[in-house]
């Protein structure tokens, strides 16, 4: 797997505070694993470190759509910069593509880039799911998976 890139300032607030010791960097790690539990993703099992604004996510899933999900829900947090996804996926896919959401961006007009096809937004929103809750509600930095076509 890879690591991806984040707005550290942008997403969901649920750390408590900067991991800046020990405890905190275990506390924001057990924040990141109930969010990643709220969320109800998948995965068989998973290991979550988190130093400084750097995430990393070991364990085993059983797709690709999982693990990156999974990356992108905490990578889409406020105060996590980075994930490395390490998690091993039983069955193998294609990996998606990341895009950043910038100012003036729809799903539509993403969809139009990738898929040549602007009603293909729903195979985004679809992929971006439980963490978009409304195909309308994306936000300028934003990191979001882009499935390969099939």
């Amino acid at each position: 797997m890879s690591t991806v890139s984040f707005m550290k300032e942008l997403g969901e607030k649920i750390l408590s505070g900067n991991a800046q010791t020990p405890e905190q960097e275990h506390k924001n790690a057990s924040d990141l694993m109930a969010f990643v539990k709220k969320l109800g993703l998948t995965y068989k099992n998973i290991q979550i470190s988190a130093t400084g604004g750097k995430v990393v996510l070991e364990g085993e899933v059983d797709t690709q759509a999982d693990a990156e999900k999974i990356g992108l829900a905490v990578g889409n947090v406020q105060g996590v910069e980075s994930v490395e996804n390490k998690m091993r996926v039983t069955v193998s896919e294609p990996e998606s593509q990341y895009y950043t959401v910038v100012s003036g961006d729809s799903l539509s007009k993403i969809a139009g880039k990738y898929y040549g096809d602007v009603q293909k937004y729903n195979v985004i929103f679809e992929a971006n799911k439980p963490m978009l809750s409304d195909p309308n509600k994306i936000y300028p930095g934003q990191v979001l998976r882009i499935p390969a076509q099939k």
